[in-house]
C-alpha cells in the first residue's frame, strides 16, 4: 500500500469514518460460535488463536476477543488502530494490535492460527497463502466486495473487487464449507455486492 493510501485511511478514521460500525461483520458474527464450538470439541479448554487481517477500527477483533479467542489484529492505519485500542480498552480486553503494510506480505511469524478473518480487504497474493497460516482444522472467514453492474457501495475500481467464482479459487488448499455471492443490504440499509467464503484446512 502506498504512503498516499495510508494517509487516506488515516484521514478517514480521524474524520470519524465507520464510527457507527461497532458491530462485527455478519459473517463473523454468524460463524464465530460455530467455529468456537468445533475447536472446543477438538481441544477442550484451549484458548484458540485468531488473526484479523486489515482490522480497521477493530470491530471484528474485539468481537473475537470477547468470544474467547487470543487475537492478533493487523492494519496499515495508525488512526484506525488507535480507535481499535481505545475500543478494546473500554471493554477491558487485551488484543495484540500490529501496524503492518500487508502489501509487503505477512511476516513469517504470523502463523498457527485456528481462525483467520479477512473482511473487505482484497490482496490476492495474501489470500492465496492464508491457508498455510492456519493450523490443521483451522478456519478462514473471508468477505470481499464483488464485481457487479448494480449500484452498490464500496470501491469503484474493479481492482478491489473479486469476480464471481474467484474467491474460492483464491482460498487455496481449503475445504469450502460455505460460499455466498450476490447483492445484500448492509446493516445501514445500503446495497452491497459481496462474495463470502468459509474454508477449513483439513486436519
Amino acid at each position: 500500500m502506498s504512503e498516499r493510501d495510508r494517509e487516506k485511511w488515516n484521514a478517514r478514521y480521524r474524520e470519524g469514518a465507520y464510527a457507527e460500525r461497532a458491530h462485527p461483520s455478519r459473517l463473523v458474527e454468524r460463524w464465530t460460535p460455530r467455529v468456537r464450538a468445533l475447536l472446543e470439541a477438538v481441544a477442550p479448554g484451549e484458548r484458540p488463536r485468531a488473526l484479523d487481517v486489515a482490522c480497521g477500527a477493530g470491530r471484528n477483533a474485539v468481537w473475537l476477543t470477547e468470544s474467547g479467542f487470543q487475537v492478533d489484529a493487523i492494519d496499515i492505519s495508525e488512526a484506525g488502530l488507535e480507535r481499535a485500542r481505545a475500543s478494546a480498552a473500554a471493554r477491558g480486553l487485551a488484543v495484540d494490535w500490529h501496524y503492518l503494510d500487508l502489501e509487503a506480505g505477512l511476516p513469517a511469524d504470523f502463523g498457527g492460527y485456528d481462525l483467520i478473518v479477512v473482511i473487505r480487504y482484497l490482496n490476492r497474493d495474501l489470500l492465496r497463502e492464508l491457508g498455510a497460516r492456519l493450523r490443521p482444522g483451522g478456519f478462514l472467514l473471508c468477505e470481499i466486495h464483488m464485481a457487479t453492474d448494480a449500484a452498490v457501495i464500496g470501491p469503484t475500481s474493479a481492482e478491489f473487487r473479486v469476480a464471481p467464482g474467484e474467491l474460492p479459487q483464491l482460498s487455496k488448499g481449503l475445504e469450502i464449507l460455505e460460499l455466498e455471492e450476490g447483492l445484500f443490504d448492509d446493516p445501514d440499509g445500503r446495497p452491497v455486492a459481496l462474495a463470502r467464503v468459509v474454508g477449513r484446512r483439513q486436519a
